[in-house]
C-alpha cells in the first residue's frame, strides 16, 4: 500500500543526479515506496479508476485559514547548537521519548460497489478508516509536527481526516485540530489544548555526516508497539528521490522505519532531532531484494515549512502555472497527429497561464528552451523556480510554434 503520494518538487531536489539509472529508480520507487501511515481498510477497498488529466492549480483559500491559532504568538522550531557530548542510545531515548506522541487519524472513505441496483446502476458506499502515524511535540503549549499523509489521504480520495486524536506517552488522550499541512512537502502541524509539554530539541541536518549514528522513535504498525525505538545509520544524504511523480531532497538511513512511523523523529546521537521520518523502500525489483532502506525530511527543511504553516496555514512561494493537462505521448501522437508534449485541457481564470495566454489545447513543448514531454518534466523544471518569476513556455497551437512569458502564481492553502 502506498499513502505516499505528494512531496514538493523543490528546486534543490531537482539537480541532475551524480549516477545513472535515474528512470529505473523513479519508477522503483513509485512502485516499492510505502509510508509509515497505516489505514488498514484501505487494503480492502478497490483503486480507483486512473485519471489522465492532472492539475497544478490549487484553489486559493477564500480566508486566512480559521485553522491557524494565533500563530504570531507561537515560538517556532529553533535549532540547538550542535556542541555537546555524546549521548547513549537509553539517554538518546530518556530524553527524546517524552516529545514522541501517537497519532490516529479517522477517515471516510467512498466507493463505488460494482452491480446495478434496481435500476440505478453502480451505487457508492461509504466506509471508514483508520489511521495511525507518530507525532513529534515542538512547543510546550501543545503543537506538534507529523507528515500530511498521516492525516491526509490522497491515494482513496478521503482528503483531510475527520477527526484527529493525539496520544501521550501517559496515555492522556486529546483531540487535535489541524494548524496547517502541505502534501507536497508532506508535513503538517496539529495543535492540541495541553501546556507544559516536553518539547523536542531540534538539531541542524546540515552538520549530519555519512555513516554518523542515528535513533528512530515510532509507533509501527499501530499503538499495540508504540514507542519502538530503532537505530542505525545515516546511508546517504541529500537524496534526490522521485515517488509518484513528486521529487524531494531527504536523509537516508537504514534505521528500521515501518507503517507507523510516519512523522516520527530520526535523532541523533546529541539526542536532537534531525529528520522527520516519511517513508521507505521495501520490494524486490529483478534479482535485487531491497532492505534497510529509508528516509527522513530534514529538520533544516522541517523548520522552514513549520513556520510557515504556523504563520500562514500554508507553505509560501510554492509556484503554479494554472492549468490542467495531460501527456501527448508517442502513441497519442500518432494517432491524432499531434505534437509530443503536454495537452492543455483547461486553464484556470485569472492564473498565471491565462495571463500569459494559454488556451486550452496548446501542447507544451518546452520551458526555458528546454524541451519538456510529460507533465513530470514541466512539473519539474517549473518548480526550480518562485512564486514571482518569470519562465518562457514554447507552445504548439494550431501547427504553429508559440512562445510566451509567464509570471508564475503562488500555490495558496487548499480548501
Amino acid at each position: 500500500m502506498n499513502e505516499y503520494n505528494n512531496i514538493n518538487l523543490d528546486e534543490n531536489a531537482q539537480k541532475p543526479r551524480k549516477h545513472g539509472f535515474r528512470k529505473a529508480m523513479a519508477f522503483l520507487m513509485a512502485m516499492a515506496i510505502v509510508s509509515g501511515g497505516s489505514i488498514a481498510v484501505y487494503r480492502q477497498v478497490a483503486e480507483d479508476t486512473y485519471k489522465t488529466s492532472v492539475s497544478d492549480n490549487d484553489t486559493d483559500s477564500e480566508k486566512k485559514t480559521s485553522s491557524v491559532l494565533s500563530a504570531k504568538n507561537v515560538s517556532l522550531i529553533e535549532t540547538a547548537d550542535s556542541d555537546g557530548e555524546a549521548l547513549t542510545t537509553e539517554e538518546i531515548v530518556q530524553k527524546v521519548l517524552p516529545s514522541v506522541v501517537g497519532i490516529e487519524s479517522q477517515f471516510t472513505v467512498t466507493t463505488e460497489n460494482s452491480g446495478y441496483y434496481y435500476g440505478f446502476g453502480n451505487m457508492p458506499s461509504t466506509s471508514s478508516a483508520t489511521g495511525t502515524g507518530t507525532g513529534v511535540v515542538i512547543t510546550e503549549d501543545g503543537y506538534i509536527v507529523t507528515n500530511a499523509h498521516v492525516i491526509y489521504d490522497s491515494e482513496y480520495g478521503a482528503g483531510l481526516a475527520d477527526s484527529i486524536k493525539v496520544l501521550m506517552n501517559d496515555d492522556e488522550s486529546y483531540d487535535a485540530e489541524v494548524v496547517g499541512y502541505d502534501t507536497d512537502c508532506d508535513l503538517a502541524v496539529l495543535k492540541i489544548k495541553a501546556d507544559g509539554l516536553t518539547a523536542a530539541e531540534f538539531g541542524d541536518s546540515d552538520n549530519l555526516l555519512l555513516g554518523e549514528s542515528v535513533v528512530a522513535i515510532g509507533n509501527p504498525l499501530g499503538f499495540d508497539l508504540m514507542n519502538t525505538v530503532t537505530s542505525g545509520i545515516v546511508s546517504g544524504l541529500n537524496r534526490n528521490i522521485t515517488i509518484n511523480d513528486k521529487a524531494m531532497n531527504l536523509i537516508q538511513t537504514d534505521t528500521a522505519i515501518n507503517e507507523g512511523n510516519s512523522g516520527g523523529p530520526l535523532i541523533n546521537k546529541k539526542g536532537q532531532i534531525v529528520g522527520i521520518n516519511s517513508s521507505k523502500m521495501s520490494a524486490s525489483y529483478g534479482s535485487a531484494s531491497i532492505e534497510g532502506i529509508g528516509f527522513a525530511i530534514p529538520s533544516n527543511e522541517v523548520s522552514k515549512i513549520v513556520d510557515d504553516l504556523m504563520e500562514y496555514g500554508y507553505v509560501t512561494g510554492k509556484p503554479q502555472l494554472g492549468i490542467s493537462c495531460q501527456d501527448v505521448t508517442d502513441t497519442i501522437s500518432q494517432m491524432y497527429n499531434m505534437p509530443v508534449g503536454i495537452y492543455v485541457t483547461d486553464v484556470t481564470k485569472n492564473s498565471a497561464a491565462d495571463k500569459a495566454g494559454l488556451q486550452a489545447g496548446d501542447v507544451i513543448t518546452a520551458i526555458n528552451d528546454k524541451e519538456v514531454s510529460t507533465y513530470e518534466e514541466l512539473n519539474a523544471e517549473k518548480n526550480k523556480h518562485s512564486a514571482g518569476d518569470t519562465i518562457e513556455l514554447t507552445y504548439i497551437r494550431s501547427g504553429k510554434e508559440k512562445t510566451t512569458e509567464v509570471v508564475l502564481d503562488e500555490v495558496k492553502q487548499d480548501n
